[in-house]
């Protein structure tokens, strides 16, 4: 136990009560920050952190020496418990808001949007603070009734505002030493570009989120011309299984089952062959699809294979592809090349694909 002697008859009855109770806040700092991380998993709500900590008695103490006055009993403190969510971006920090204006009981007197701020310097400061409390209709403890008049703070804020008033606070405040106004200038013009770049990240984020709710409704309309080709793009496209039939078509050669495979790798392959859209790709299929179908034929028309891998659609048709632009051996060591790296292994296979597909009916047309 502390000693406090410095502390009044009055502060010393506040600090009693946080002895007593303090089974009760380690409760709650155990149980809460769980029960929110899952209302965050529902809302799809992806944060940086989420800290939570019971202010020491130490910490209390130091308090009430400098203003227990104020406080008619531990009920009014806010702050021993704090718990603060790290959000990326910062629209995400009214979404975390909403989140807990469902969980639990605002105190809006006390609460306070700090983001409303617009001093120079304020910028790691920026926080929205809400003061909150179990409602009994969500949890409620016979043993601690106590519990439900508990007010605890919760900090919002996003990285960079969480990064800055850490630095600020080290740079500024631990030394007790005021800081040099030309030294203040450069951390308040940094404090300018970190909130810029806050915004900018957002930004940023909502015109990625647009452009693929636009490319994911371009791919289902059919307009692949339209359809620039890169990872979002061609995972949207592999949504519409646009290698399915060739595949179903070449396992039906021996009745054999299809093994599904990721064909993102293909991303890299279709991009080295030179094609620039979706529409390259689907053309790939139209144009190629009967070749690598013969190609296919050969290879196990006359085994006992009974298992397909789904990758021998696309894997078939930049074959086929290759081969009718008369880029030879080397062509189609490429494709290998470029779907698990350079290997001589490579080499082998081109060999054995040319010598199979020279005699069949596609490389006469």
């Amino acid at each position: 136990m502390i000693t406090t002697t410095h502390l009044d008859a009055h502060s010393e009855a506040i600090l009693e009560q946080y002895r007593s109770l303090l089974p009760v806040f380690n409760q709650m700092a155990a149980a809460i920050p769980g029960r929110i991380r899952q209302f965050f998993d529902e809302a799809g709500i992806i944060v940086a952190a989420l800290e939570c900590r019971v202010k020491t008695e130490a910490s209390l103490a130091g308090k009430l020496e400098l203003k227990g006055a104020k406080y008619r009993d531990l009920f009014d403190l806010t702050d021993i418990l704090g718990l603060r969510v790290i959000t990326f971006y910062i629209d995400d920090v009214d979404k975390v808001a909403s989140v807990l204006e469902r969980l639990f009981e605002i105190d809006w007197e006390n609460s306070v949007d700090k983001r409303k701020a617009h001093e120079i310097d304020s910028f790691g400061y920026l926080s929205l603070h809400y003061i909150c409390r179990i409602p009994e209709d969500a949890y409620k403890s016979e043993g601690h009734p106590e519990l439900n008049n508990i007010r605890f703070e919760v900090q919002m804020r996003t990285v960079l505002q969480h990064a800055w008033a850490n630095m600020y606070h080290d740079t500024g405040y631990k030394n007790g030493v005021e800081i040099p106004k030309e030294y203040l200038r450069n951390l308040n013009r940094l404090a300018g570009m970190l909130e810029l770049a806050d915004e900018q990240f957002s930004i940023i984020r909502t015109e990625i989120n647009d452009y693929r709710r636009k490319v994911q409704g371009l791919v289902a309309s059919g307009k692949l011309e339209e359809v620039a080709l890169d990872g979002d793009t061609f995972r949207s496209y592999l949504q519409l299984g646009p290698f399915d039939k060739l595949t179903r078509r070449i396992a039906a050669v021996n009745q054999a089952e299809v093994q599904e495979v990721s064909l993102m790798p293909w991303l890299a392959v279709f991009k080295g062959l030179g094609f620039k859209t979706l529409g390259d790709i689907d053309r790939l299929i139209k144009d190629y699809g009967e070749a690598a179908y013969q190609i296919a034929c050969y290879q196990i028309g006359l085994t006992d294979l009974d298992i397909v891998s789904s990758s021998i659609a696309p894997q078939n048709l930049c074959v086929a592809y290759a081969l009718k632009s008369d880029r030879g051996k080397a062509g189609v060591r490429h494709i290998f090349d470029l779907l698990s790296g350079e290997s001589e292994a490579n080499d082998l296979m081109a060999e054995m694909l040319m010598e199979q597909s020279k005699d069949l009916p596609f490389m006469n047309q």
